[in-house]
């Protein structure tokens, strides 16, 4: 008789222990991780541990009276929720509220300050040219003097990304380098190239501290100088005033922050580049050169061309008139100098940029265009009482189901409960700790309803060890013994559970993608809990039931056990029986 052959099966039937082994080291190793990283506990959401609020007001534009409808605001609403999870703080929601006001809600974390911050800065992202800066304060010039401007020594420098190689001297302090791919442009900057509001202001950069003679300048420059000379930055309520009411294609006066964390304040000429034109744009570590951290950013077609015409007519200006400074919300966040033209369609801030710095600055090149002007018309801190109480609610109705589904387990399956309620306790483990891993490395807040997920995968959990036990019982029903009763109960089992959890991983999977804000928690930890229900029932649940279909007291078939043959109603073992041989004809004989 031949030997029979020795398959998968017999051989994951002989060593259920690696499994086993395998899915305990994965639990230490992550609940080691989860102590290690100081993050213990879940991060809540802002319905469980508060947060703010933020009501944002659209308001027109000047020349675009009817700039507020339901598409610029729907995109805005796209934007904001973008860029506040861009940060890495999940859970946040935006969503709009009658016709013209947005609701921002940030729950507390570790970068929610920094998000509020970043989401009050709702304006449109332009590049405008310097014409002229200063540091700001009080005593201020009454006109823009060539002495208290920028000099090159103490500003940005230009590189050749292409060759590496300086195009200008530099002083040691930190500064930022715009660069980019590409040729540089010959074309020297056109006297005529500027509006005359910008080119009188260029004039004035070139001019005496003493305040020009009236007839020698046109009203809207008078102005502008009006307004450069009374401009105070380190006043928060006049900085926020700066350039209020002011269109894209005028000059216009704004205030900054240098690198020693002075105030600065500018004469900036007409936007050339707006934040739509940026395709894209990251913060990255340069291993190449000491610079560290930079920003890089793709432009759009048409806004490459843009960028290159700017820059190559500020390459041929004197400083402060080779600058050009990024705009967000009427205020500079970055003033960088060219030497060349920028024409390859990508360019890179960089200089000695922190890691948080070069963030926020990506951040705001990529999701700071926004379509409309917003204001925020008030500020809330969100308590998380009502929160708190809905959490008890919620954990005493999921300890409630638990227990039910336990008692069943018990009453039912008798001695297979404690497989099912081993399983179960694996899986509320490998799921709080994942919940407290995912925290700080994805940003993923618990909110109710992550939490109802969490309580409908009890279920789900508890549907597999079901339809494992039910086809192990089936087996013996039909006369076999207990462990072949398993290996075959097995394949047979695994493909409902597959199928079951592909199910609802799908659904999942798609709730996730079409839903917006407390809605992707449950969809999220929904099929969270799915993968981990796969990983359980196939790295400890079939293990375990093998190991114990070796003792005597499951393998007699122990009335406790939960295969009791008799309780189950088991037919006779199966038996070959003789086919009957055919009558012999005695004559023939």
């Amino acid at each position: 008789m031949a030997a029979p052959k020795k398959g998968r099966s017999a051989s994951a039937q002989s060593r259920p222990g690696r499994s086993l082994a395998l899915i305990l080291i994965a639990i230490v190793a992550l609940t080691g991780g989860m102590f290690l990283s100081g993050h213990s506990t879940p991060r809540l959401g802002i319905d469980l541990a508060g947060g703010t609020s933020i009501t944002l007001e659209a308001k027109n534009e000047p020349g675009q009276p009817n700039a507020i409808n339901k598409t610029n605001m729907n995109t805005a609403v796209d934007i904001m929720n973008r860029r506040v999870n861009g940060l890495g703080v999940s859970e946040a929601e935006v969503q709009t509220q009658g016709d013209r006001n947005i609701i921002v809600n940030i729950p507390k974390g570790t970068n929610s300050k920094q998000a509020l911050a970043q989401v009050g800065t709702t304006a449109k992202l332009y590049f405008r040219p310097v014409l002229v800066t200063e540091v700001s304060g009080k005593a201020a010039t009454a006109s823009p003097s060539p002495s208290a401007s920028s000099s090159d020594s103490s500003k940005d420098k230009a590189t050749d990304k292409a060759t590496g190689k300086a195009t200008s001297s530099s002083s040691a302090t930190p500064s930022a380098t715009a660069t980019s791919q590409g040729r540089a442009v010959t074309d020297a900057l056109k006297a005529d190239a500027t509006p005359s509001g910008s080119a009188s202001a260029k004039s004035s950069a070139s001019t005496a501290a003493t305040p020009a003679p009236s007839g020698s300048v046109d009203p809207a420059t008078a102005k502008l100088q009006a307004q450069y000379a009374a401009l105070d930055c380190t006043d928060k309520a006049v900085r926020a005033k700066a350039g209020d009411g002011v269109k894209a294609t005028d000059p216009t006066v704004a205030c900054g922050q240098n690198s020693s964390g002075q105030w600065q304040k500018y004469v900036l000429g007409p936007a050339e580049v707006s934040g739509t034109d940026i395709k894209s744009a990251a913060a990255v570590f340069d291993t190449q050169s000491a610079a560290g951290w930079k920003v890089t950013m793709d432009f759009t077609s048409g806004g490459s061309k843009k960028f290159a015409d700017i820059t190559g007519k500020l390459a041929k200006n004197q400083s402060p008139q080779n600058q050009f400074a990024i705009v967000l919300d009427g205020e500079v966040v970055s003033d960088p100098y060219v030497s060349q033209a920028l024409t390859g369609g990508n360019a890179e801030i960089s200089g000695s940029f922190t890691q948080t710095e070069a963030q926020d600055l990506a951040n705001m090149l990529k999701y700071g265009a926004l379509p409309l002007t917003f204001k925020a018309a008030s500020v809330t801190t969100v308590t998380a009482a009502l929160g708190g109480e809905q959490l008890h609610a919620g954990l005493i109705a999921g300890a409630i189901g638990l227990g039910l589904v336990i008692i069943y387990l018990v009453v039912y399956y008798r001695g297979l409960s404690i497989i099912a309620i081993a399983s179960l306790m694996v899986s509320a483990i490998l799921t709080y700790v994942l919940m407290a891993l995912l925290g700080p490395a994805i940003g993923f807040a618990l909110n109710l309803p992550a939490v109802c997920g969490a309580i409908v995968a009890i279920g789900i959990t508890a549907d597999s060890f079901i339809v494992f036990f039910e086809r192990i019982r089936d087996e013996i029903r039909e006369g076999r013994s207990l462990r072949p009763a398993v290996e075959r109960a097995w394949p047979r089992a695994r493909r409902t559970i597959l199928v079951s959890d592909f199910v609802s991983f799908l659904a999942a999977a798609v709730l996730f993608i079409v839903t917006v804000g407390k809605v992707q928690g449950f969809a999220f930890t929904l099929g969270l809990t799915t993968l981990l229900d796969v990983v359980v029932v196939f790295l400890f649940t079939k293990p375990l039931m093998t190991i114990l279909a070796r003792k005597k007291f499951y393998a007699s078939g122990h009335s406790w056990s939960g295969l009791d043959p008799k309780r189950l109603g088991a037919q006779p073992p199966l038996r070959r029986t003789r086919r009957a041989s055919a009558p012999v004809d005695t004559k023939e004989a």
